[in-house]
């Protein structure tokens, strides 16, 4: 019996990461952003809770990183795609970074961690 949490996001990256990276792999000098977005397709997952952001990726998904809201204290956005999803970095208070790639809905992703980041760390101020 553990504690709750209520899960807002999880899944794999956007599908149009890797459409895109799959077209751009046509060419000779793409393939390795086509091995990187099959890669990412095949074994990175995100789950966003109202406790926590956890990341599974690296080779095989045997890597699993999971920050809680209160050691966050800077969060960036990047869209791509036209702005259909995007990525984020997540900064935390010993200095560390969790990139999150391709992120489906980013800006409402982002604004669920923003909204939990500054509930829980005093020390964080909003950068939009």
């Amino acid at each position: 019996m553990g504690i709750r949490e209520e899960i807002y996001y999880e899944g794999g990256p956007h599908i149009g990461d890797l459409i895109l990276n799959l077209l751009i792999g046509l060419t000779v000098i793409g393939l390795p952003l086509t091995v990187g977005a099959i890669v990412r397709a095949l074994w990175l997952r995100f789950r966003i809770t109202d406790r926590r952001v956890g990341v599974t990726g690296g080779w095989l998904g045997r890597d699993r990183t999971d920050v809680i809201y209160s050691e966050i204290v800077k969060i960036v956005k990047v869209p791509r795609g036209i702005g259909i999803w995007g990525d984020m970095v997540l900064t935390l208070k010993n200095g560390t970074r969790l990139e999150m790639r391709a992120v489906p809905n980013f800006l409402e992703v982002y604004d669920y961690i923003n909204e939990r980041i500054a509930a829980k760390n005093p020390e964080y101020s909003s950068s939009k």
